[in-house]
């Protein structure tokens, strides 16, 4: 409780200075009569006394810990039980405070994902991503790519993520690698049906990670073929899988009105 001595008298101007609210929330507690002053100056100014200044800092109180102004009226005015209604309050903020826990261990799984990309421990990435999984691989991504709007957009869905999710992205993308040599065992052409329906499931399967335009996906297609390690894997399914996937993809763009050769990450 502040010091109310010698404080009779005291302008507007001074109880909001002295207790850190507006002018204008000193005047609106006047019009609705949750909080009038008890003298006027010659000239109809605002006085508050010491009991106006006493009840006002049990308003401000009650306001910083969530009561609405009715119910704060009906408590300062004994027409409420005060115990239960602070207990009732005292609920409202554990549950708020409980929110905000979990807001900020989102948060902090956010940052995390920002800055490492994978939120997985280097023994749950080999067992969800198998043996030949590089643990440093997420750093190298985010060294390369970690201003990108794409890097970002992969952080916000990793965050959520634990190894169960994982797995399953894992399962998704080996079943369309599966899915990709069995096509080109079968003699798959780029351009056909079959071809683009491989192509759309792969813009599926890799929104996982980030949405993936078509023109993105051309770029990509490239990559899988140019890259020494996404063509290792590629071709480790199958020999030649890297440059066969490439030329669907193209042909899935053409399909589309796009140009392969003039096509750009976007």
């Amino acid at each position: 409780m502040p010091d109310t001595t010698d404080v009779d008298g005291l302008t507007v101007g001074q109880v909001s200075a002295r207790l850190g609210v507006t002018v204008r929330a000193l005047h609106h507690w006047d019009e609705i009569g949750l909080a009038r002053p008890s003298l006027r100056t010659a000239a109809g100014y605002r006085l508050y006394t010491a009991g106006d200044l006493e009840r006002l800092h049990r308003i401000v109180v009650y306001r910083e810990i969530g009561l609405g102004l009715d119910r704060i009226r009906a408590v300062l005015d004994d027409s409420a039980d005060v115990p239960g209604a602070l207990r009732a309050q005292r609920t409202r903020v554990a549950e708020r405070i409980e929110r905000l826990q979990r807001l900020s261990a989102g948060l902090d799984r956010m940052i995390d994902a920002h800055e490492r990309g994978l939120l997985l421990t280097p023994d749950q990435q080999a067992a969800v991503f198998g043996p030949q999984w590089d643990p440093d691989w997420p750093a190298q991504a985010r060294r390369r790519y970690g201003d990108t709007t794409q890097w970002r957009q992969y952080a916000e869905q990793s965050a959520s993520r634990g190894p169960e999710e994982w797995q399953a992205v894992a399962d998704d993308v080996a079943g369309f690698d599966r899915a990709l040599a069995e096509a080109m065992d079968a003699g798959v052409t780029p351009g056909s049906p079959e071809a683009h329906r491989l192509v759309e499931r792969h813009r599926e399967v890799f929104a996982s990670y980030f949405p993936l335009t078509r023109q993105m996906q051309v770029c990509l297609g490239r990559m899988y073929e140019s890259d020494p390690g996404f063509a290792a894997h590629y071709d480790g399914i199958r020999t030649g899988l890297a440059s066969w996937f490439r030329r669907l993809v193209d042909a899935g763009a053409r399909a589309h009105g796009i140009d392969p050769d003039t096509a750009t990450w976007e």
